[in-house]
């Protein structure tokens, strides 16, 4: 892969903010889709980006182990399935341009998502009792949003944390179910993504050098976890995903 300088300490940056969502604000790795689909083809850039989530994923499942409630995540692992299969086969179809558009719209989309969220909360976090308020239906809707986003730009972060709200999560369990939810998808979408060429020996080597910052963005967003500003850190990521969403559509 062809990267300057000034593309490679994008990647970095972008790869230390990929471990620090995974532990500290959740959804904020949307903005690092942005920045590995402006990089890198828009195609090849989630094949890269995998290898780097999974990283962050272990590290969080470290964190918040004990905190998943399983019958939310066995509820929507069906549904997920789905929808990554039903990506699959968009990203066997579909050139980078179409690709990368599509990139473009799932995080403007993520985005209005987010903000709808928010308002929905009324800026009290997540409920109190995990998996009452979301049932059947909800799950597998969510899980088909979910498994198509996360397959085709890695961008299932929004929706899960607005399935995860609407069933009522405090934040523990929220951090928890999200971490494991991750783990076990991404490690089932790497079969999927060797067989459409998207991760082979060339992504490899440039997640090798990208590893050790995931880790490091991880602890630290650990030590940072509980003192950050989350208000002023949501709407900053709000504002780079919105301009990072444009960029890939209008490109």
């Amino acid at each position: 892969m062809d990267i300057s300088i000034w593309g490679f300490a994008a990647l970095a940056a972008a790869a230390a903010l990929v471990g620090f969502s995974k532990t500290a604000v959740s959804g904020a790795n949307t903005v690092s889709l942005a920045v590995f689909a402006a990089v890198l083809p828009a195609r090849e850039s989630t094949g890269v980006l995998l290898p780097l989530l999974l990283v962050g994923d272990v590290i969080a499942v470290l964190t918040y182990r004990r905190h998943a409630h399983w019958p939310t995540l066995l509820r929507m692992f069906p549904a997920v399935v789905a929808g990554i299969v039903a990506g699959t086969v968009f990203m066997a179809w579909a050139d980078d341009t179409v690709v990368r558009r599509s990139i473009g719209a799932i995080l403007l989309l993520m985005v209005a998502v987010t903000l709808w969220r928010r308002r929905a909360a009324g800026g009290d976090g997540p409920g109190e009792a995990p998996g009452a308020r979301a049932g059947r239906y909800a799950a597998q809707s969510y899980g088909v949003l979910g498994g198509f986003t996360t397959m085709v730009a890695n961008a299932g972060g929004p929706v899960m944390s607005l399935y995860l709200l609407s069933a009522g999560f405090r934040k523990l369990g929220f951090l928890g179910t999200s971490a494991w939810f991750f783990l076990v998808v991404n490690a089932f979408k790497v079969p999927f993504m060797v067989g459409l060429g998207l991760i082979g020996a060339d992504s490899l080597r440039l997640d090798a050098m990208l590893a050790a910052l995931v880790v490091a963005g991880a602890f630290a967003g650990r030590a940072v976890a509980a003192r950050i500003d989350q208000r002023l850190f949501d709407r900053l990521v709000i504002a780079a995903t919105t301009v990072g969403g444009l960029q890939l559509l209008l490109r």
